[in-house]
């Protein structure tokens, strides 16, 4: 006989879900370093139009993504309202910008569904799928996509 721990049902996935460009997205906390107030950047000459700048943090030189533009939403006029999520992609630390982090979830993973064979690859290029938790519909992101593999020095 099985354990209630052993039903797939039953296991959940902890997720940060916050707002970028008024949409509602979410990745796996375990990424998550830290959360912090919006800190101006250091913009770098001749990077990727969605790397807003780098920050100093505790002595690293840390590149933020502006998560909006990355997503084709648009580009973020910050404010003091706007957050950097803090996190690990493929070994690198990275800050996200994002407009607010609304929660930190627990998602069964029956809750985790694909994403509609219909939509552009473009979607599928940064999307794992869509969580369906409390009558809301939060896209769950793959940090490893949005964040390129090369890195994002300056060159």
């Amino acid at each position: 006989m099985s354990q209630p721990d052993d039903d797939p049902k039953s296991r959940n996935n902890e997720v940060v879900a916050f707002r970028v460009g008024g949409q509602d997205f979410c990745f796996d906390i375990m990424s998550v370093r830290e959360i912090r107030g919006w800190t101006e950047t250091t913009t770098l000459p001749h990077a990727q139009s969605y790397v807003k700048g780098v920050i100093n943090l505790r002595g690293s030189v840390v590149p933020v993504l502006d998560l909006s533009d990355r997503l084709g939403l648009g580009v973020t006029e910050t404010n003091a309202r706007h957050v950097i999520i803090i996190a690990v992609v493929n070994g690198q630390t990275i800050g996200l910008l994002a407009d607010v982090v609304s929660d930190i979830l627990s998602i069964p993973d029956d809750a985790l569904h694909p994403i509609p064979d219909m939509v552009a690859d473009q979607v599928k290029a940064f999307i794992s799928g869509v969580v369906l938790i409390d009558e809301r519909m939060i896209r769950k992101l793959d940090l490893s996509r949005v964040v390129p593999p090369s890195g994002l020095e300056a060159a």
